[in-house]
């Protein structure tokens, strides 16, 4: 018999397995393809999102154009943000615990700006203030005074309420109240060392604020009505949009001289609600006892 000889059966069984192999290939050739579409995607998609995300974080300021009417609400989400400290932070229903003026319904604002002074932003929001012949309130942090002194006392000769924050940024009520207390005498006795005069009102930290703080600073403190949310953001066209949105006669507006974008709000905010008829006081001369 020859042994060369091919047997169908054995032709049919090579063919039989070159395609089993061949099959396998495709199908390994497939699922290759399937996994670097899978990674394409999800490399797309993270890309997009870092843009997206730096570019937020970012807050580039190239110029703001502001309308003097609101626009559009912003998003559900911080507005309930917003209401929820405001909640939290207001005592008694009343601003700083004081009756608000009434009588002949004049639109006042008080502008307060926290976390200063700032050596470049406080500057030029001051320069600002100035130019537009507005009055603001300044609520200082004491670890951030050295050095800026120049600013505190032009905040003092420019006529601006200068009151307290804190020393440095921390709730007031988790330590003992004796520390805390020593911590706000402590910035109190810095700006006194400048202006001359002990500092009456404080802004707490977080709006966090107790009796046995007040028993023991007697000091008056002053929370807000429209929190803008500048540090968040810190998105020009954002934060004066939240200010139009919700202005009111009598509010006290949080803002906070540490950013430049919240510098530039606040000044273009200015100048489109004094064309309104507002007028801007300090905090003082918005409450009365």
């Amino acid at each position: 018999m020859n042994s060369n000889h091919v047997w169908p059966g054995n032709n049919l069984r090579g063919t039989a397995a070159r395609i089993q192999r061949k099959g396998k290939h495709v199908k390994r050739k497939m699922f290759l393809l399937m996994v670097i579409t899978v990674m394409d995607v999800f490399l797309a998609c993270f890309c997009l999102s870092a843009v997206r995300d730096h570019s937020a974080a970012a807050g580039t300021w190239t110029g703001l154009a502001v309308s003097a009417e609101p626009d559009e609400p912003d998003s559900a989400g911080q507005g309930e943000s917003a209401r929820k400290e405001k909640r939290k932070t207001d005592i008694d229903g009343k601003k700083s615990g004081k009756e608000e003026k009434s009588g002949d319904g004049e639109k006042l604002l008080a502008l307060t700006f926290d976390d200063g002074p700032h050596a470049v932003y406080t500057k030029r929001l001051l320069e600002g203030l100035r130019e537009r012949g507005v009055k603001a309130s300044f609520f200082l942090v004491g670890e951030n005074i050295p050095g800026n002194e120049e600013l505190v006392k032009q905040m003092s000769e420019d006529g601006h309420l200068i009151g307290t924050h804190c020393y440095s940024h921390v709730d007031l009520t988790k330590g003992t109240t004796e520390d805390a207390c020593n911590a706000i005498r402590k910035t109190n006795e810095l700006i006194r060392n400048i202006t001359g005069q002990t500092p009456e009102y404080i802004r707490p930290p977080y709006g966090i604020w107790n009796d046995d703080l007040e028993e023991c600073l007697r000091m008056t403190p002053v929370f807000w009505d429209i929190d803008t949310l500048d540090w968040k953001s810190q998105n020009p066209q954002k934060v004066v949009k939240h200010i139009y949105k919700n202005v009111g006669k009598h509010d006290v507006i949080l803002l906070h001289d540490v950013f430049g974008t919240s510098v530039d709000a606040a000044l273009a905010a200015i100048d489109t609600l004094t064309k309104q008829g507002y007028t801007f006081v300090t905090v003082d001369e918005l409450l009365i006892d």
